[in-house]
């Protein structure tokens, strides 16, 4: 069977030859429809909702000309769902860790990178939001339009790449989070295999209503606000000292340590697989793409969603960040062992009789809270991390089967592709958690953290191109201002990681691992350099056109027929 995916560059129709609705052209925003597929079109393929959302409709709305005037609790509950799942993934065990070591090492001197590092998150969400809106796909389902083979399968390889790395944090830190409430009675590998249990019995929690789910993840969040919340009334954090912290842009008598902690703030926060994750979770409300205004109106509810979501994930991080600033910031490895052997705790020997600087991770931050506050801020700390991490898990499977079906075109029955997704991520973590120890995994997390650092480009750069490009976006597509900030702000994240991978790489001090990471760097610059080349021209570099896919000339509708040749 062939199933041809249309051009990026159809042929035109005039605005005069199409089709109007209600004052708008009613084929303007379905200009890349879904592929024709050979299950009946009226009961749609779908991965995260069986059902779609009812938008209320306004009162009064027909009094008013603007939409971006009009405001409906009703219509924002309505939306309310996909950013708060999205903003999962910057409170999972990898982001708790970077903030437990970014306070430790730098007190509260860095608390305005993770600001400026989440208000850079949700630029980039809303564009992933704004894709899937406007066009009722997906950011890999464009992505499988627009590249051509080769290219569209290396960037789905390390999509899927930066959800492994990403989950097996992920369920490590559930691991771990078991270890410490078990008293070290659940091994390593045994939490593994719990983590992977539950996380199949949640997913199916849709099955009982989509917003049920939703409401599911939003108590899990509430479990890491009350959990991190409580370690921040215990500790009681200078609050001067941690709003001068948040707002000065300033970070007097840092050195290398505390500079790797500003990059790697930058590198668990804005998660590429999680543009992949937005843009698709989108697409559970009942938006009529035909027509204008409920498009614009469902961007705009969206963005606000997101930026409530992500203004309560920041919160969380900054309990976190300030917990292990006030109460473990210049503390030795001596002043710690001399504490937890006071109070009778069985890890002392977690900190060696020296006077190196604490170094902390999810596991041994529960061990000095235990060993400082008591057992109850151990346990409850372990609560949070599990929260944490059961949340980012499933969110991180959503991830993979929104990737693998977008790229792949696949259409398996649902447990097919859970089974798959699952399997991929799991197998190397469950490896990792066989023959690893729980009280040494902080090399292994640092190796993860570049590795999602070295995909940001893969989900960066194809959001910025594919949300410019008029043939896509129509009247929605980016500015002059969005454009340039857009690049910027993409450019910059991906030097600030690159710097981190090079700290990461010459720390190795192998001839062996530079020649193989030069030779690494060289087919993925060039693979940088191919999407970037893409997104120049969508951004209207026309000089660099010379055969390049993509285009930005008007939209048009195109009628996908479900023809398959045997």
């Amino acid at each position: 069977m062939t199933n041809e995916s249309p051009s990026v560059c159809p042929a035109v129709l005039s605005s005069e030859d199409s089709p109007q609705e209600n004052g708008v052209h009613t084929n303007q925003y379905s200009s890349i429809s879904p592929p024709a597929s050979p299950v009946a079109q009226d009961e749609p393929f779908s991965t995260y909702f069986e059902e779609r959302v009812p938008i209320p409709d306004s009162e009064n709305q027909t009094h008013r000309k603007n939409i971006l005037f009009l405001f409906s609790f009703r219509k924002l509950w309505a939306f309310t769902g996909p950013g708060f799942l999205m903003s999962i993934a910057y409170l999972d065990p990898g982001n708790i860790e970077s903030d437990l070591q970014s306070g430790a090492a730098a007190g509260f001197k860095l608390l305005w990178v993770l600001l400026v590092s989440t208000i850079i998150g949700l630029l980039l969400q809303r564009l992933a939001a704004r894709l899937g809106v406007v066009t009722g796909m997906h950011l890999a389902e464009v992505c499988n339009r627009q590249y051509s083979t080769v290219p569209r399968i290396i960037l789905w390889l390390m999509v899927e790449l930066a959800i492994i790395g990403s989950d097996m944090q992920e369920v490590i830190g559930c691991a771990i989070a078991l270890n410490l409430l078990s008293v070290g009675r659940i091994p390593l590998w045994g939490g593994v295999l719990i983590t992977i249990t539950d996380t199949f019995v949640f997913l199916f929690l849709d099955k009982y209503g989509l917003r049920k789910l939703e409401a599911f993840f939003g108590f899990l969040i509430t479990i890491m606000a009350l959990s991190f919340g409580y370690e921040y009334v215990l500790v009681k954090p200078d609050q001067g000292e941690l709003l001068k912290g948040m707002f000065v842009p300033y970070c007097a008598g840092c050195g290398p340590v505390q500079l790797e902690q500003a990059v790697g703030i930058v590198g668990a926060v804005i998660m590429p697989h999680n543009i992949y994750l937005h843009s698709a979770l989108v697409k559970s409300r009942e938006v009529d793409r035909k027509n204008k205004k409920e498009v614009k109106e469902a961007n705009k509810y969206f963005f606000i969603e997101s930026a409530i979501a992500l203004f309560v994930s920041f919160l969380i991080n900054v309990f976190v960040v300030a917990v292990f600033a006030q109460a473990f910031y210049s503390k030795s490895n001596m002043d710690v062992n001399a504490m937890c052997n006071k109070t009778g705790s069985p890890h002392t020997d977690l900190f060696p009789l020296n006077n190196n600087t604490l170094e902390v991770d999810i596991y041994k931050g529960g061990i000095v809270l235990g060993c400082f506050f008591g057992p109850a801020a151990l346990y409850i700390w372990a609560i949070g991390i599990l929260a944490a991490g059961q949340s980012s898990t499933m969110t991180g499977t959503y991830s993979g089967q929104f990737v693998m079906e977008g790229f792949l075109n696949l259409r398996w029955s649902r447990f097919a592709r859970v089974l798959l997704t699952r399997s991929i991520a799991i197998t190397p973590t469950l490896l990792v958690a066989i023959f690893q120890d729980v009280h040494h995994l902080t090399g292994m997390n640092d190796f993860l953290n570049v590795l999602q650092s070295l995909q940001l480009p893969f989900a960066l750069i194809p959001i910025l191109t594919f949300t410019s490009l008029k043939s896509i976006m129509n009247d929605f597509a980016n500015g002059l201002g969005w454009k340039i900030s857009g690049g910027i702000l993409i450019l910059g994240v991906c030097a600030i990681n690159i710097y981190f991978v090079i700290v990461y790489v010459t720390a190795l001090n192998s001839v062996v691992l530079y020649v193989l990471a030069a030779l690494l760097s060289v087919a993925y610059l060039a693979f940088v350099a191919y999407l970037a080349w893409h997104c120049l021209v969508a951004l209207g570099v026309s000089c660099l056109d010379c055969c390049s896919r993509v285009s930005n000339r008007p939209a048009v509708l195109i009628e996908e027929q479900s023809e398959y040749d045997s």
